[in-house]
């Protein structure tokens, strides 16, 4: 399912906009918090041998959790884990940068294999296994803390952490359908090890009221930086994304010369009308055309050299304290693997997860 994220979802207010929408749709998202409770108490999570960092989040949309994945993985020299959402291919699967489209294993493993070892499988667990089978000493699992079928060594949360306003992460904490929440934040905060608060390059701290719901745990503060110059000239940019409104903010603050900005669901898949309607936007700002590198590796080969992908990065503020959180994780032997462990603090995964 391709998602268009409703802007109401992240409003503190229960009026205005959406407001009635929200109230109707309430009493499907106490359904929708008891069946993904019912299904991670009920979780037999399997160990696959080595250890597993889970890097994932409580909201339906983006949260920027992908380049924090990159970044953990690229630190350890790790493999990268993930469902494949938007590819055909059910794995297990190595992927192929090379070989591979998006259409075959979706858009953010695509991405993320130009530069680490990932699997893309829909059942997790047999992904775990052979990603460790095939030689992984640790696995960094992109998604997955409401899944139930891999035992974590260590869970980490992502949030966005940009507050404007009414503007919320977690909106006025509606479970989807009625909010962004995939589980109550408490529910799923009392399964994590850490929150990792994802911050924009212009945002210098955090809502000190935002950082005070994750008490007592660990709060690590990283900003989302591009990871080159903003394209030069005026651009056409466009973004296929959960919140596509936030590209287009940082994009702005970071200096890109945005002569318009086109949104799109998250995941959308670009035909030849579309990105020629594109292209003729921009020939009539005499601009050029810029999209994330998730919606890069979703274009048609031929179109690939006439848009730019303007990649970004997580930088941690506190290394030693990403370090410190990471340490135990990287000194863990490996140990045999266990077909199907007992009941543990396995997560579960719902078709959004």
């Amino acid at each position: 399912m391709k998602l268009s994220t409703p802007r109401w979802w992240y409003s503190r207010s229960r009026r205005g906009t959406g407001g009635v929408v929200r109230l109707l749709l309430t009493p499907v998202g106490w359904i929708w918090a008891a069946v993904t409770a019912r299904r991670i108490a009920k979780g037999r999570p399997v160990d696959p041998g080595v250890p597993v960092i889970c890097v994932g989040n409580l909201t339906v949309g983006g949260t920027g959790k992908t380049p924090v994945v990159r970044e953990i993985a690229r630190r350890l020299g790790a493999a990268v884990l993930s469902r494949g959402y938007g590819g055909s291919e059910p794995g297990p699967l190595k992927v192929d940068a090379a070989r591979h489209s998006s259409a075959d294993v979706g858009d953010e493993p695509l991405m993320l294999a130009r530069d680490l070892t990932v699997w893309v499988s829909r059942d997790r667990a047999a992904g775990a296994v052979a990603a460790a089978q095939d030689g992984a000493r640790i696995i960094v699992m992109d998604d997955g803390h409401q899944n139930p079928s891999v035992k974590k060594t260590l869970s980490l949360i992502v949030v966005d952490g940009e507050t404007r306003g009414e503007e919320w992460p977690f909106g006025a904490g509606g479970v989807f359908p009625s909010g962004p929440m995939r589980e109550p934040l408490k529910v799923g905060l009392a399964r994590a090890d850490a929150v990792v608060l994802l911050l924009p390059a212009d945002m210098a701290e955090p809502d000190p009221e935002l950082v005070g719901l994750f008490s007592p745990l660990p709060v690590l503060i990283a900003h989302l930086v591009p990871a080159s110059p903003a394209p030069s000239g005026p651009q056409v940019g466009f973004a296929g994304v959960g919140k596509p409104w936030k590209v287009e903010r940082a994009w702005q603050a970071a200096g890109c010369d945005l002569a318009d900005f086109w949104p799109f669901p998250d995941h959308h898949a670009y035909d030849e009308a579309i990105l020629q309607r594109l292209a003729d936007r921009a020939a009539q700002y005499g601009a050029g055309l810029v999209t994330t590198e998730k919606d890069w590796a979703r274009l048609p080969a031929p179109w690939r050299d006439r848009v730019s992908a303007w990649p970004v990065r997580a930088v941690f503020e506190d290394e030693a304290a990403l370090e410190g959180l990471l340490a135990p994780v990287t000194s863990s032997p490996p140990r045999p693997r266990i077909a199907r462990a007992t009941r543990g603090r396995g997560l579960g995964e719902g078709r959004l997860g």
